[in-house]
């Protein structure tokens, strides 16, 4: 079986990011719960409600099992999930949570090894009136992310790859991962930095 980090080649988010030519980085607000983090796997999207989480207990029962969930609630600085929401997710297989809104628990959280990347860490309690809708696009900051794309996160931040163009992108990876190791291995035989970029667009390199 493979694993969900080996579905991005286990390439960071950053080198994803650059390697796409796409506009694939969510909000750099949205950061990991916990230090070590690392989110990946195929989105399952959830449009809930700020201040009201029934949409995620609903999500958790309909996603397949190693699928991110990404909801979108607004951003609202509610604890939309918690300890008891992970352990469902760990039960379930859920790979992790990217949420664009609070979450609360963090320590709990951290202790289960679940990875959650939120834009608020939130205690303000939640009300369950709002089933949601799931599987349909939504928006992270004015992103759009649709189920099925892989999603990558760590602790430069998160990106959301078109499950379309996945393929093309890790493979544009792949390359520049190869190109950049060739780089320091002229910098470790003595090449300068500029001497190294000359003629070269970096893009950031």
């Amino acid at each position: 079986m493979v694993s969900t980090i080996d579905l991005a080649r286990g390439h960071p988010s950053a080198t994803l990011s650059q390697a796409s030519g796409l506009a694939v980085a969510l909000s750099p607000e949205i950061r990991s719960l916990w230090v070590g983090a690392r989110l990946c796997g195929p989105a399952f999207t959830v449009q809930g409600a700020g201040g009201d989480n029934l949409a995620l207990h609903h999500a958790l029962l309909h996603a397949p099992p190693g699928s991110v969930l990404v909801a979108d609630v607004g951003g609202a600085r509610f604890g939309h999930w918690g300890e008891i929401l992970t352990v469902a997710a760990r039960q379930r297989g859920t790979a992790g949570l990217l949420i664009d809104g609070g979450v609360r628990d963090a320590a709990a959280i951290e202790a289960l090894g679940f990875p959650v990347f939120s834009r608020h860490n939130a205690i303000l309690g939640t009300r369950k009136d709002f089933r949601g809708v799931l599987g349909r696009p939504v928006k992270v900051d004015g992103a759009t992310v649709h189920t099925g794309d892989l999603v990558v996160g760590d602790v430069d931040g998160v990106v959301a790859l078109p499950a379309s163009d996945t393929e093309r992108i890790l493979d544009r990876a792949d390359a520049r991962v190869t190109h950049e190791n060739e780089l320091m291995k002229r910098r470790r035989e003595g090449r300068s930095t500029l001497d190294l970029y000359n003629n070269f667009e970096t893009g950031g390199w």
